[in-house]
């Protein structure tokens, strides 16, 4: 296994050019799992499960995705719908802290399970192996070349990238973006305009308030969306850092203020702050004290500290949050350059928003005072500055396949026969653009891009979903960029679901390697035991049809 730190880190980075390293280093397997993610670790330690040969490429430099990257509150939809190794990481977790299961854990405690996962597997992992070129022959892939060099070769593939680059270097059909409504009949797609996340009163859209001829706020577009709605848009959902904090004094590092501060982006927080009447945050956990209503979403993990003090996974919450809206567009697509300068992009205006709300004498004190307790905890990504390592790419690349997960699977007007696992989750699209609207009969600044809407129950995502379409490439699968639409992957696009479809790819390909067949060849009647023996869960276990 490559090291991971060889280079001392104290600022967290998606890529630097000086973590590659040159090499002639060819590596043969049976199965390549490219993408260090909860569903890559899954996929990769279910096939070498399986008797076969299994390298991971990691295009980064820690195991875990989301889920050891801040992400510790999880958004599982229906428990009882997680089944087999994704059930398993949860009472690993639990383990720790001395419970049968735990759901909310702290980012450290989930990075060291899944190294653990796969050092037990005893699995090669190749840290900062970034994609250059996927080599290609007919219907196959036959290589990836990395950066630097490194070669592998493998009979299976699979792409457990957020971003879905495999997929996209070996030629395989995708989308970016939301689809207009239109397209699959649904009625939750494109460009739409809610009151949830949104500004309940006018904030002025202007760099000098009430002054057009000023320019607008960062980040704010002039095109009223208002009139567009269900139409669709190259527009990604927006990112953030889900940041641990604490309110422990003895752990807490104090917000700093980042050497590119830049005032201009956080004057829409201080509108919206000085503005906003008193109102609380009916959805804030309880604390001591009382709390303000806050634009950030203080979720508490399971440890406590002797004094009674937490840890959390900070999400965003409100009209102006930690969300950088309209900032990620270029991300799923873009180069890696270009995509350090996104995350850097990212991480100076959520550690900005923090200092700010928590500093500024021009933000109301009381919200002053709600913030500055808190901070980044000292034994929490040490080697990054004490910040995540990984941006929420909410949405990247999605595959298109003969099989496309729409809102009607959601709600179950579709059901696919071919379950590899299930969702259960909201509907739930972040916003995804800031533009100048009307509210009170006033231009103010709008949000749009929201929805959070249950699924009617939990629905099968199918095989289909997770393999390229028939006669595109015949031994790569996919568990995390997905065959679906914008508003059906905002459900299906949970970690316990990504770890699901995992553990289901990872059984698909090791039959295929055994069958010598192709990944869309393999039948469904073998590998659906396969997948209960695994203990997956196929079906809603409350149904009359559940298989037994």
């Amino acid at each position: 296994m490559c090291a991971k730190f060889d280079t001392p880190v104290t600022h967290p980075h998606y890529f630097l050019p000086e973590w590659v390293e040159s090499t002639d280093q060819m590596i043969d397997a049976d199965v390549c799992v490219y993408g260090g993610t909860t569903a890559g670790v899954v996929a990769a330690v279910t096939a070498a499960s399986r008797g076969k040969q299994v390298v991971v490429l990691n295009p980064g430099k820690h195991l875990g995705g989301m889920s050891s990257g801040g992400l510790g509150w999880t958004d599982f939809g229906r428990q009882h719908v997680i089944g087999g190794r994704s059930r398993a990481f949860y009472e690993a977790c639990g383990k720790h802290y001395g419970k049968d299961i735990e759901w909310r854990f702290e980012p450290k405690v989930a990075e060291r399970v899944f190294e653990q996962m796969i050092a037990d597997a005893d699995i090669p992992v190749h840290h900062a192996a970034y994609i250059e070129k996927a080599k290609t022959d007919g219907q196959k892939i036959k290589a990836l070349r990395c950066l630097g060099g490194l070669t592998v070769t493998a009979r299976m593939f699979i792409d457990a990238t957020y971003e879905g680059d495999l997929l996209a270097a070996a030629g395989v059909s995708f989308t970016v973006g939301r689809e207009a409504n239109a397209q699959y009949d649904e009625t939750l797609n494109g460009i739409h305009v809610c009151g949830k996340h949104q500004f309940s009163h006018p904030v002025d859209p202007y760099m000098v308030a009430g002054d057009p001829s000023s320019g607008l706020l960062p980040g704010v577009i002039a095109e009223d969306l208002r009139q567009k709605m269900g139409e669709g848009d190259h527009r990604v959902q927006a990112y953030n850092f889900r940041v641990c904090m604490t309110n422990d004094p003895d752990l807490k590092i104090d917000w700093q203020k980042p050497a590119n501060f830049d005032p201009a982006q956080y004057v829409l927080a201080t509108r919206w702050f000085c503005g906003e009447k008193d109102r609380y945050n009916e959805q804030l956990r309880e604390k001591p004290g009382d709390w303000p209503w806050a634009p950030i979403k203080f979720d508490m993990l399971t440890n406590k500290t002797p004094g009674g003090y937490c840890k959390t996974d900070t999400n965003n919450h409100g009209a102006v949050s930690s969300d950088f809206i309209g900032q990620n567009y270029d991300w799923p697509t873009g180069g890696y350059e270009a995509r350090e300068a996104i995350f850097q992009a990212h991480v100076t205006y959520q550690q900005g928003l923090y200092w700010h709300l928590a500093n500024d004498p021009v933000i109301p004190e009381r919200y002053r005072d709600a913030y500055s307790p808190w901070g980044l905890p000292r034994d929490e990504f040490e080697h990054t500055g004490h910040w995540p390592h990984q941006l929420y790419v909410r949405e990247g690349r999605r595959m298109v396949a003969d099989y496309v997960i729409t809102e009607h699977d959601c709600h179950q007007r579709s059901v696919a026969e071919d379950s590899v696992g299930m969702g259960s989750y909201n509907m739930d699209s972040h916003n995804c653009t800031r533009f100048v609207g009307e509210i009170d009969g006033k231009p103010s600044v709008m949000n749009e891009g929201d929805v959070q809407v249950p699924p009617t129950d939990p629905y099968p995502i199918g095989y289909r979903a997770v393999v390229p379409k028939r006669g595109e490439c015949a031994n790569l699968f996919v568990p995390v960029s997905i065959s679906s639409s914008h508003i059906a992957f905002g459900s299906a696009r949970m970690e316990p679901v990504f770890m699901v479809l995992g553990e289901s790819c990872g059984i698909a390909a090791a039959m295929c390697l055994d069958e010598q067949c192709a990944s869309q060849d393999l039948a469904y009647d073998a590998l659906q035991p396969e997948l209960l023996n695994a203990k997956q869960v196929l079906v809603d276990p409350t149904a009359s049809s559940f298989p037994t």
